[in-house]
């Protein structure tokens, strides 16, 4: 779902989210309603602190300081209509296995099977790109044929020139889904990287949108 013209402001795509609800297994779920934009990350990776930056917000999502606390779906609406759809964080090691595994059930269920989702925001600490549940991540929606945008959070713990090279490399890693895939430096403290974030998921809505019309019109 296209949010429509927007203001040249910085985040404004993302200003004015309201929380509606959160889900604990995907039974919980409410029913597709408008484009889903997925934010997922591991724990510890800047994912709850890079959607505040974004929606201008302090507290809208939690910032916990222990790990892997946060093990709900949560929606956030936007003005124009969509979500932006918090997923738990995954990978932290205290979590109890069972409960490891019960999460990485409903991540692989949501990001395969909800269709309305219309890509995925990847979250990596900018320090520890690309780890082998990051990868997970990008098989299992990878076939799905939707975007992911990739942000490197804590850039800022970077040199100029250690952050271009861990930018770089990135990108070299990621040309097998070079069609799919794009990745940028992100610093929720230094509050860099929020405008070309807006801009590459503000053009995921406009696609999404865009399909809709097309699957409106007659013949």
């Amino acid at each position: 779902m296209f949010c429509g013209p927007r203001p040249a402001s910085p985040m404004s795509l993302f200003a004015n989210a309201v929380f509606t609800l959160s889900a604990a297994k995907l039974s919980d779920l409410p029913a597709p309603a408008g484009a889903e934009i997925a934010f997922a990350g591991r724990s510890n990776s800047g994912k709850s602190s890079a959607i505040n930056t974004l929606t201008g917000r302090t507290r809208l999502a939690f910032v916990s300081k222990t790990p892997g606390r946060t093990q709900l779906i949560n929606f956030f609406r936007l003005q124009c209509g969509a979500f932006l759809v918090d997923l738990p964080g995954y990978g932290y090691a205290d979590v109890p296995e069972e409960i490891r595994r019960q999460w990485q059930g409903v991540l692989a269920a949501y990001l395969t099977r909800r269709a309305n989702i219309c890509g995925l925001v990847l979250i990596m600490d900018a320090r520890r790109p690309l780890t082998d549940l990051d990868r997970q991540m990008l098989e299992w929606f990878g076939p799905t044929g939707k975007p992911i945008h990739i942000l490197l959070t804590k850039s800022d713990k970077l040199t100029r020139t250690e952050a271009a090279k861990v930018l770089q490399a990135t990108r070299k890693e990621l040309v097998p889904w070079a069609d799919q895939v794009s990745v940028q430096l992100f610093s929720s403290l230094k509050k860099t990287g929020g405008d070309e974030a807006e801009r590459a998921i503000g053009r995921w809505l406009e696609l999404d949108e865009n399909t809709a019309e097309k699957r409106k019109a007659p013949g």
